[in-house]
């Protein structure tokens, strides 16, 4: 099922027709939900910063699923709840639903997209295609100094692994392949994966409660980063396209725990 003005998705919210029910819920929602997406004071500044803090913390909310798969968004409670005028989360929902996180309907709305298994597959190709050139060339170019830094970067993901923090484990693992993206001189590719990885990264983030998925997490970017190390891009490149679909072999596992979340087949 797509949402589209001829086919609105699930919305996640009760099967009722009663306008106060609805109203209700909404309210009820953003309370719990939203208020833990303001942004702090002294990060509410205005122009450029204010519209990418803005997109930054309802784009998280959307891939940790806060805000969830098929949730209706209003610019109203966002913006109060962000402590921000509209005019940034307008901004904001439009560069979100460039990257297919959320659809704005007429007539019906702005909705938080559910999970597309098309979406997820050019995430993934995209993702490929671009961290896989990089890394062959930060196999070739990497100095010692900036090895060192990602070591201690592994070592951190074994910490949080051990101590199942999943929310440090998370900004690691996107520290890393930032990291070796720019080792390659060609940081762009991870920000142009990033536009492209909105569903892939919902995906992921649902996979961490996995049991055993940190730690298989941790070993494929060390096996990773000693290619690297070595020099050797042929390896690097084949070590890191294993770890890339990784992610995609759980699909099944989270579409039976959350199947309200995904698009139907």
């Amino acid at each position: 099922m797509s949402l589209s003005p001829e086919n609105p998705a699930r919305t996640g919210f009760l099967e009722c027709s009663h306008p106060a029910v609805h109203h209700a819920l909404d309210l009820w929602l953003s309370t719990c939900i939203l208020v833990r997406m303001r942004i702090p004071l002294s990060d509410r500044v205005g122009g450029g910063a204010a519209r990418d803090q803005v997109y930054l913390a309802v784009r998280e909310a959307i891939v940790s699923a806060e805000l969830a798969p098929g949730r209706r968004l209003s610019e109203n409670e966002l913006a109060d709840r962000l402590g921000v005028s509209r005019t940034p989360v307008r901004e904001a929902l439009v560069r979100l639903r460039d990257e297919r996180l959320v659809a704005i309907v007429p007539q019906l709305g702005t909705f938080v997209t559910l999970i597309s298994d098309d979406a997820i597959a050019d995430a993934a190709f995209v993702r490929e295609a671009l961290e896989c050139s990089a890394i062959r060339l930060a196999a070739e170019r990497a100095e010692p100094a900036a090895l060192e830094e990602i070591q201690a970067n592994l070592v951190a993901q074994e910490r949080a692994e051990g101590e199942g923090d999943q929310a440090a484990f998370d900004a690691l693992d996107e520290a890393l392949h930032r990291k070796l993206c720019a080792l390659s001189g060609h940081e762009i590719a991870w920000a142009l994966a990033r536009r492209a990885n909105g569903h892939l990264d919902r995906v992921r983030r649902l996979s961490l409660p996995e049991p055993g998925y940190l730690g298989e997490m941790v070993a494929e970017h060390r096996a990773v980063v000693a290619a690297v190390a070595d020099g050797d891009p042929d390896r690097a490149e084949q070590e890191l396209r294993h770890h890339l679909r990784m992610v995609l072999s759980q699909i099944s596992t989270i579409r039976d725990a959350h199947p309200d979340y995904f698009e139907e087949s």
